[in-house]
C-alpha cells in the first residue's frame, strides 16, 4: 500500500492575492504532491491549503511553503480575526493510507526541527505531536497569539519552543 499523508498548513495572509499565490506556488510547482483545495478569508486574513503525497514529499512541500511564508509575511503588520502564532500558523500532518498517526507525529517533529533550523522561527508542537501536556490543545498553545508570544518568549518557561530559538523571529 502506498504511503499517503495529507498536510493542511494555515498561514497568516488572506488579503494580498499576489502573496497568497506566491506561497501556494511553492506547492503547485511540485510534481510529487497534489493540491486538493485552498481557500483564503480576508476577514481572518488567513489561507489554508490541503495537499497530499508520500510523507517525505509532503514534508518538503510544507517546508517550501513555510519558508516562503517567513519571507513574505510580516506579523508586525498583520491584522485578522483568527487566532494565530506566526506567519505560518499550523502545519498538521494527517495519515491517509499506509501511514500511522505515530509516523505523522515523527514527520511533524522532523518538519519543525528542519524548519526552525533553516529560518530561526520557534516551533511549538501541539495536539498529537505535543511534547508537553499543556500543549495538547491548540487553543491553549495559541493563547495570547503572536503579540503575547512576543512579550513572553524567553521570559516565561511555558513559552519555550520545542524547536528553534527561545526568542521571536523579527517578522514571522
Amino acid at each position: 500500500m502506498k504511503k499517503l499523508v495529507e498536510c493542511v498548513p494555515n498561514f497568516s495572509e488572506g488579503k494580498r492575492k499576489e502573496v497568497i499565490e506566491a506561497i501556494i506556488n511553492e506547492v503547485k510547482k511540485r510534481k510529487d504532491v497534489e493540491i486538493l483545495d485552498y481557500s483564503s478569508d480576508p476577514d481572518h486574513n488567513r489561507t489554508d491549503i490541503t495537499f497530499v503525497g508520500e510523507p517525505e514529499a509532503v514534508k518538503k512541500a510544507a517546508l517550501a511553503l513555510a519558508t516562503k511564508c517567513v519571507e513574505l509575511i510580516d506579523m508586525n503588520k498583520h491584522k485578522g480575526e483568527h487566532p494565530r502564532m506566526g506567519a505560518i500558523d499550523v502545519v498538521p500532518f494527517v495519515p491517509i493510507s499506509g501511514v500511522t498517526m505515530e509516523e505523522c507525529v515523527e514527520l511533524a517533529h522532523s518538519f519543525a526541527k528542519e524548519f526552525s533550523k533553516k529560518t530561526n522561527v520557534p516551533c511549538f508542537m501541539y495536539e498529537e505531536a505535543a511534547t508537553k501536556l499543556e500543549r495538547k490543545n491548540l487553543a491553549d498553545v495559541r493563547r495570547g497569539e503572536f503579540e503575547g508570544l512576543k512579550e513572553e518568549i524567553g521570559k516565561n518557561p511555558e513559552k519555550t519552543p520545542d524547536y528553534g530559538p527561545n526568542r521571536i523571529h523579527p517578522t514571522a
